[in-house]
């Protein structure tokens, strides 16, 4: 029996109270309940905020249960994952608010999903817990929103309809991002300038960052793939201009260790890249050029800290903020992965989400993977540090496409 089947809780939302915290526990009121087969509850570090925010989900949270817990209170920490199969975590940025929640997940054999797109934070928690909790059967599973779920679980998807119809991987997936439309998240933004002003202070901390393969195991940190684009660039595969996408350095190393994790199903030598379609043309090359500048101007100035400290009072949104309900669910995303094939054939899937993702869409996705981590027979029931493709697989994309809105086609 594992050692989470007689948890008061199948899943504890940590850090209800902040904005994402907040539509994760909404989305699970109005998708489960709070009575029904998924046992949940709320929490964080302030009794008032939380009793205000279960008063805004209505009566059918009458019955929630509200606990509380500090993020660097070990006592607490403890007492809060013992009674739960699954801590669903918002509380960012992760490097500076989370590694006690991992330590004591890993300690207490207690089941874990994140929004973690912080990559030397990730490799830290790897390197530090990953032995605790292969001993105790956690399931510790960062990067369950926007990043790292539609291009992991594209890419799984992908590679799964490939062997199945061919008979055989892929040897390169490109993404493209077709269209989208939302704001980054505020807590996003935050753990994206935690870690370029780790990585300006740090130079080993700067390695992992722009190594392509630095999350995954220990001794397979190798491969053909090279960094994430900077520039603009022609992609022979879609035959269209493209630009960097900024989430490609996190999303990139996530589905090269899927891959490691899984024994290599899409093959040592498959290639992998991310980046933002522009068009074709004259057209095509000045949008990737244009994008590819403002990109490069953005992270310059976000290494120097004077800057930096400017940019984040003046421009950027703030962890707790985000958009109001209208332009949440005026939001999308398209991303078309093309697969090629070893014959040279190119094969289109399509990933696409009916909210904006830095928000609406990956507070589904973020409940989806905890509910699935608490009831389902997932990819892996062993303990340790995984992905979202590697742990959950094929029962995590027929949630995201029954559930949280989410499609996947194959040869579109």
């Amino acid at each position: 029996m594992s050692a989470t089947e007689n948890r008061k809780y199948d899943v504890i939302v940590w850090g209800a109270t902040g904005f994402t915290g907040a539509l994760v526990a909404e989305y699970l009121v109005e998708r489960y309940g709070v009575d029904g087969d998924v046992t949940w509850a709320i929490a964080g570090r302030n009794a008032d905020k939380l009793a205000a925010l279960k008063k805004t989900l209505g009566s059918r949270a009458d019955t929630l249960d509200v606990l509380t817990a500090d993020s660097h209170d070990v006592d607490s920490l403890d007492q809060l994952t013992r009674a739960t199969r699954v801590v669903c975590t918002t509380v960012g940025p992760y490097a500076k608010y989370g590694s006690e929640l991992v330590a004591a997940c890993a300690r207490n054999g207690t089941h874990y999903c994140d929004l973690a797109g912080e990559v030397p934070w990730m490799r830290e928690m790897i390197d530090t817990h990953s032995s605790a909790a292969e001993a105790s059967g956690a399931r510790i599973v960062h990067c369950c929103g926007f990043d790292s779920i539609p291009s992991d679980m594209g890419v799984y998807f992908a590679q799964r309809e490939a062997r199945e119809r061919f008979g055989e991987p892929f040897v390169e997936i490109a993404l493209l991002v077709r269209a989208i439309r939302g704001a980054a998240s505020g807590g996003t933004v935050a753990s994206l300038l935690g870690v370029v002003e780790a990585a300006t202070k740090n130079r080993g901390t700067a390695r992992v960052v722009v190594h392509p393969y630095s999350l995954n195991p220990d001794g397979e940190r190798q491969g053909p793939d090279g960094r994430d684009q900077r520039g603009s660039e022609y992609n022979d595969i879609a035959n269209a201009w493209t630009a960097p996408f900024v989430m490609a350095q996190i999303n990139t190393k996530v589905v090269r260790r899927s891959n490691a994790l899984l024994g290599f199903p899409y093959g040592r030598e498959f290639r992998y890249s991310e980046s933002t379609m522009t068009g074709s043309g004259l057209p095509g090359w000045l949008k990737a050029s244009a994008v590819s500048l403002g990109l490069g101007g953005f992270m310059l100035a976000a290494a120097v800290g004077p800057l930096r400290s400017l940019l984040n009072k003046t421009v950027l949104p703030q962890p707790g903020e985000g958009p109001d309900e209208k332009a949440r669910e005026a939001g999308f995303f398209n991303l078309l992965l093309y697969g090629k094939r070893s014959s040279g054939e190119v094969v289109r899937t399509r990933v696409t989400g009916d909210r904006d993702p830095g928000y609406g869409s990956t507070s589904k996705m973020l409940a989806e993977a905890a509910v699935c981590l608490a009831k389902d027979q997932t990819a892996s029931a062993a303990g340790g540090f995984w992905t979202p493709a590697s742990a959950l697989g094929d029962s995590l994309i027929t949630r995201l496409k029954e559930n949280a809105g989410l499609s996947f086609e194959f040869d579109v």
